[in-house]
């Protein structure tokens, strides 16, 4: 069980590696992150959205718990996000995460998530997504097991 991010775009920018190698250096089986980095589509619009859902879908399996993040999904709380993620594995499942690309993703990614999550109804630029996701997915480790890293 493993914690997997399908994002749509480049490697991670100068300014965000630090940030992500902090909080991922703290995290510990089962939140470990695996990181796969699609390319963004050379089209426009609606068919660069269908290329890149149809690469992230080809990427994501039947027995794994499917979180899109998406401004218009569910706004909760980093307690809740931890007891998903805590019942997700309890339940012997590993969790990928989905960051689409600029035009989003088409209506098959959202049929095959498990969970829309919305960090904000704010829209956050791509890199910076990456950065938050992986402090949440830390807190949510710290809240778990009962660590002050997080203070209700």
């Amino acid at each position: 069980m493993a914690i997997r991010i399908l994002a749509i775009g480049k490697k991670h920018e100068s300014w965000t590696i630090e940030g992500i190698e902090r909080y991922e250096s703290r995290l510990k089986k089962p939140f470990n992150c695996e990181w796969v980095l699609l390319p963004h589509s050379a089209l426009n619009d609606e068919a660069a959205r269908q290329e890149e859902s149809e690469r992230i879908l080809a990427r994501c399996n039947d027995r794994e718990f499917v979180i899109l993040l998406d401004e218009r999904g569910d706004e909760i709380d980093s307690p809740q996000m931890s007891r998903l993620l805590d019942s997700t594995f309890t339940a012997g499942r590993s969790v990928t995460f989905i960051i689409g690309g600029a035009y989003g993703v088409d209506d098959r990614v959202h049929q095959r998530a498990d969970y829309i999550w919305s960090l904000s109804p704010l829209v956050f630029p791509h890199q910076l997504v990456r950065l938050i996701l992986t402090e949440q997915l830390y807190r949510a480790q710290s809240i778990t097991a009962g660590h002050p890293y997080h203070h209700d």
